[in-house]
């Protein structure tokens, strides 16, 4: 069984996507032997109220009564928007999302913000997965008008050190971190706190080339199969757990990464 724990529909303004909705999601799934799919709308990354968004997914997977059993969706909600709360409570009440996406960098606030350590706690006490991303398209590509990824050096996409402040603030929470392009150093104490908490890094990102090693690192726990899609390509993330050597990963770790520690986080 395989559970992609990072995908996408909806539009990037800055380029053409294909395979960006329900029906060419699914296509791709069947093609590619997956199960399930986490996914979030794009489009919350860009409205102002990220809740429209929110409510497109829900209104297209219940467009058709095969994408229910396929799709998992998390909400988009921004914590400096006005009435996040409320969106929240009826994203997980009424619209049976699992978790939550959040774009800080896109959103214009900081990791710390107290509205977003407001919204880790109250996640956790929802028992709501929260996503956050080290980047979503590669900078050097990126449109004038996209964010200001770069301001001359160093590049200033982020590592898990941008992400780790609001994970220590409230560790007992559950996040998934995505499409993971850049270093994952912390120092000695926050590397020994990082190993404790429930978290899964998704296998799409560039730093995971070396999957074996980080699996010493880490721990088997940490890492699940997610393909950043359709932004990147949709077999690295496959490939990377294929490619395992038997002694960096026998067949009840690779089942871990495919399906089982997706399947423990989300309680499926």
């Amino acid at each position: 069984m395989w559970i992609d724990i990072n995908a996408y529909t909806g539009h990037w303004p800055f380029m053409q996507l294909k395979y960006n909705t329900c029906e060419a999601l699914l296509n791709r799934m069947n093609t590619y032997g997956v199960d399930i799919s986490v996914i979030s709308n794009l489009n919350g990354i860009f409205y102002k109220n990220t809740q429209s968004a929110n409510l497109e997914l829900y209104n297209e997977i219940r467009s058709n009564r095969r994408f229910g059993d396929r799709f998992i969706p998390f909400a988009v909600i921004n914590p400096i928007y006005a009435g996040w709360q409320k969106d929240m409570e009826e994203c997980k009440n009424k619209l049976g999302m699992k978790g939550i996406r959040l774009y800080p960098k896109y959103h214009d606030y900081d990791i710390t913000d107290p509205a977003l350590v407001e919204l880790a706690k109250r996640a956790r006490d929802m028992d709501m997965v929260m996503a956050f991303n080290f980047r979503m398209v590669d900078s050097r590509q990126r449109s004038w008008m996209d964010i200001d990824y770069v301001v001359g050096t160093p590049k200033k996409e982020w590592t898990l050190k941008n992400i780790f402040p609001i994970m220590k603030a409230v560790p007992d929470a559950k996040y998934m971190i995505l499409n993971v392009a850049n270093g994952l150093d912390l120092n000695k104490e926050d590397n020994a706190s990082f190993k404790k908490m429930n978290v899964l890094m998704d296998t799409s990102g560039r730093t995971l080339t070396d999957l074996g090693s980080l699996l010493r690192s880490y721990g088997t726990d940490k890492f699940a199969f997610g393909t950043h899609s359709p932004i990147l390509d949709y077999l690295t993330g496959q490939l990377r757990i294929a490619a395992l050597r038997e002694n960096e990963a026998g067949e009840a770790v690779k089942s871990l990464l495919r399906s089982g520690n997706a399947r423990k986080m989300l309680k499926l």
